[in-house]
């Protein structure tokens, strides 16, 4: 026969039972056999119970349960410390660090997985989600650290930009990742720079609105291994942002800005407005009438202003910070050669960001008509290489 549980409500009743048929005048042994149990569990409810009423039973139940849930809510909130403490430190940024966190979780304290899920803010279906990796994924990855190798000042968003070029179908965000996955340095940012404004909110600086319409030149400097000193004359087409050109020399004068202006007037015609500080080189009275006899205009920045000759000081940065910087220069000759292959590389290759991550003056493909006879044109044929600066 199974053994019956009575409920703290009913000893209660039972003990009351008891005391009424012994103050009728029965003996404990003939009371407890009414009531159906032994004289041991008797007294021993009269120890646990003796004296409470039915309500009273019912409080201490209840107290019961609220001290039982206090202490569960103790102990969830000790073991989310300890598991909070166990996780890693910040914030979890990533499904698959917050996977892996989970998993160090389980395995070192022994919770499940819901609550180990629960206290890090991981859904459950992306715990147990296997993540998919592209079958391109190792090739990309190669020529994401190929190219951060071979232009070390490159961030990730030109470096996405060389990525499109190549034929890779990948954004900026899935280069980022692999990026910092790979643990390549971002370069930093370079510091704004104000400009000057009149009284009514107008921009003293001359804007360009096309193609040769203004022109902007100045001097860099920079020394060989030997540490003899030479000069780069820079001249940059403002609105279209490409390098025009770059004369290397150990001593640059007037006259040898009238020489490389000359040129370039001959090849890409007159410009508008040629910007630059006030050198001797560029306010020199025989640059100025040779600017103003070829139907040209200067334009020269306010003293101790270089942000006003902005973009020309924004390409010397980068000319400095991707190449000078980078380059041991043995003799003049060797600087002339790379300085000259790198700005063809500014000119067709390198990404800018004002220009939507495209080249000042990328190289053209020219597309050849095939003759009629020669029936309907394929997908591969009909394509000519002429490079076109």
């Amino acid at each position: 026969m199974a053994r019956k549980h009575h409920k703290p409500e009913e000893i209660v009743a039972k003990l009351r039972q008891v005391e009424v048929l012994l103050a009728q005048g029965k003996t404990a042994s003939e009371a407890v056999r009414t009531i159906g149990v032994t004289e041991q569990s008797y007294y021993r409810w009269r120890s646990e119970y003796g004296g409470l009423k039915l309500d009273q039973v019912k409080r201490l139940k209840q107290l019961e349960q609220e001290n039982g849930s206090l202490r569960k809510a103790v102990a969830d909130l000790t073991l989310e410390k300890l598991v909070l403490k166990e996780a890693a430190s910040g914030k979890l940024v990533g499904a698959a660090r917050c996977r892996g966190c989970v998993e160090h979780v389980r395995g070192k304290l022994g919770v499940a997985e819901r609550f180990a899920c629960r206290v890090l803010g991981q859904h459950r279906s992306v715990q147990r989600g296997v993540p998919r990796v592209a079958d391109d994924e190792a090739a990309l990855r190669k020529s994401i650290v190929d190219l951060a190798r071979q232009y070390g000042r490159y961030g990730y968003r030109r470096i996405a930009a060389l990525l499109r070029a190549e034929g890779w179908r990948c954004n900026h965000k899935r280069v980022e990742r692999i990026w910092r996955a790979e643990g390549l340095k971002v370069p930093a940012r370079q510091p704004k720079r104000g400009r000057l404004w009149l009284n009514d909110g107008s921009c003293v600086r001359l804007r360009p609105e096309r193609p040769n319409h203004v022109w902007a030149y100045d001097f860099v400097e920079d020394r060989i291994r030997e540490g003899r000193r030479f000069r780069m004359l820079n001249v940059v087409d403002e609105f279209t942002r490409e390098c025009l050109a770059i004369r290397v020399g150990r001593q640059l004068r007037a006259a040898d800005v009238i020489d490389v202006l000359s040129d370039l007037f001959i090849l890409r015609g007159i410009p508008g407005h040629v910007r630059s500080d006030n050198g001797p080189e560029f306010a020199a009275t025989a640059v100025r009438r040779w600017i103003s006899g070829v139907g040209a205009k200067t334009a020269f920045i306010e003293p101790g202003s270089p942000w006003e000759n902005g973009y020309v000081e924004s390409f010397n940065g980068k000319l400095r910070d991707e190449l000078l910087n980078a380059e041991v220069l043995n003799t003049l000759a060797e600087a002339s050669v790379l300085i000259e292959q790198w700005r063809r590389h500014y000119n067709t290759v390198r990404p800018h960001s004002s220009l939507r991550y495209r080249p000042p003056a990328p190289e053209v493909l020219l597309t050849s008509t095939p003759p009629p006879s020669a029936g309907p044109p394929s997908s591969s044929s009909g394509q000519a290489a002429a490079m076109i600066h």
